[in-house]
């Protein structure tokens, strides 16, 4: 449940040439199951429609308690041995992504409520 302190977290990850299928089957396979471990909120996740960010560009949205409460929980995702090792295993032909942008946002007072 949203509460006044409670932040989203817009990301879209630039993914490398051809690494799409593999970066979509790690966060179907692994990654999704992590962030629920850490207390991060999946709300939706997108690829777009057509190309070229289609193949090279993965949008998402997760729910966290407050920012206080991200930044812990990333930080425990990122040390989690776990992660580390799914993370390894699937970059061991090369980087999956390019580069990751992070917004914050927090829910105007007119917004639809998300759960």
């Amino acid at each position: 449940m949203a509460t006044d302190t409670t932040v989203f977290e817009l990301r879209v990850y630039h993914i490398a040439a051809g690494k799409s299928a593999d970066l979509l089957a790690r966060f179907r396979d692994h990654t999704m199951k992590l962030f629920e471990r850490h207390g991060m909120k999946s709300v939706a996740y997108w690829t777009p429609v057509d190309e070229p960010a289609k193949s090279s560009t993965l949008i998402y949205i997760l729910q966290h308690p407050s920012r206080e409460a991200a930044a812990a929980n990333w930080k425990a995702f990122q040390d989690d041995a776990e992660w580390q090792s799914v993370r390894d295993k699937s970059q061991v032909n090369g980087k999956l992504v390019d580069s990751i942008d992070s917004t914050f946002m927090a829910m105007t007072d007119f917004s639809p409520r998300l759960g």
